[in-house]
């Protein structure tokens, strides 16, 4: 099935979501959000379902579904824990800094703690204080898990990944060499990402969810030209299951954590990048300089899957960066 969060509070309303996505059913007689049905998934789950195929079979109301009235499926998660699973993305990003990729990283998934806290919707404007911070997108395949017990197993660990969907892991490039320096990991240089306005349940991807991995390609468009298509399977190092593992090695993950797989990437491949730091890496290996910028104000970017006949699988994540205004809170005077 599939699941969004139309604006609504800090949390939103959880609706469901017909196949190819033209309409949405209410879900508020069920659960009242995402997060509520994530923390009593096996007596939602069923009814959900129930409206999921009432929608499609036209036996349920329906309303015409926007993409841009979504916010996140979560809207604020009690947790995001962004791995890098793509190893070609680690070579090609480390060596942007001049730093080699440790071997351990072979068998060792690098993961780190993102915002949960504020998430972009999927058509909202990504607000960013500075050009000069090396604004870049990320394209990127995450999860959402139930309860997750601590010491999971790999195998054990993927019937916990309850949704689906596509993740813009927004990064900040040029902050990235001084906070790393630290040893310390990131902070500054990830500022809040999106995610798809649609999450869909493992089993509605058919035979594109295989092993963990979502079997499909990631589709990057900035400013209106496809910049990289890289499959999310062909070169994922680590699954699922195996991030999910990683994550709960000496913490339990509550309901509602998401998990992101890092950077789809292909090895050499010019299709094969969904971030800009990959195709400046490529342009100085290959010509000896990066030549392409970083984002600028203006600029969009579209980030979509599509399924084996060309519809969209969880809708786009389709934003504008924009520059961020401060704005001090006005208090309040006492009466």
């Amino acid at each position: 099935m599939k699941l969004a969060s139309l604006k609504q509070g800090r949390d939103g309303k959880l609706v469901v979501v017909s196949r190819d996505l033209s309409k949405y059913a209410d879900a508020g007689a069920i659960a009242p959000t995402m997060q509520a049905a994530l923390d009593d998934w096996a007596a939602c789950a069923p009814k959900l379902k129930a409206l999921y195929d009432g929608l499609n079979a036209g036996t349920a109301a329906g309303k015409p579904f926007d993409e841009a009235q979504a916010a996140a499926p979560l809207p604020r998660a009690y947790q995001v824990a962004d791995a890098s699973a793509y190893l070609s993305h680690v070579r090609l990003t480390r060596k942007s800094r001049g730093a080699e990729m440790p071997p351990e990283f072979l068998h060792d998934p690098l993961m780190y703690q993102a915002v949960s806290s504020t998430i972009i919707g999927p058509a909202d404007p990504v607000p960013v204080p500075s050009e000069d911070y090396g604004i870049d997108f990320e394209g990127e395949v995450a999860v959402i898990t139930d309860d997750v017990p601590m010491a999971v197993t790999a195998e054990d660990a993927l019937a916990h990944v309850r949704l689906v969907m596509l993740m813009n892991d927004v990064s900040l490039r040029m902050l990235v060499p001084n906070e790393l320096a630290k040893g310390f990991g990131f902070f500054q240089a990830k500022p809040p990402s999106s995610f798809t306005p649609v999450a869909v349940t493992p089993d509605e991807l058919g035979g594109l969810w295989r092993g963990g991995m979502v079997h499909a390609d990631i589709l990057c468009t900035w400013n209106g030209k496809l910049v990289g298509h890289p499959h999310a399977a062909a070169e994922m190092q680590f699954h699922f299951g195996q991030l999910i593992a990683h994550a709960a090695k000496t913490r339990p993950l509550s309901a509602g954590t998401i998990v992101g797989s890092g950077t789809v990437s292909m090895e050499g491949a010019p299709q094969g990048v969904a971030c800009i730091v990959e195709r400046r890496m490529l342009e100085k290996i290959n010509d000896g300089e990066s030549k392409t910028p970083f984002m600028k104000y203006g600029d969009t970017i579209r980030i979509e899957m599509k399924d084996e006949k060309g519809a969209s699988i969880f809708g786009a994540i389709d934003q504008k960066i924009v520059p961020y205004k401060y704005e001090p809170a006005v208090q309040k005077k006492a009466s």
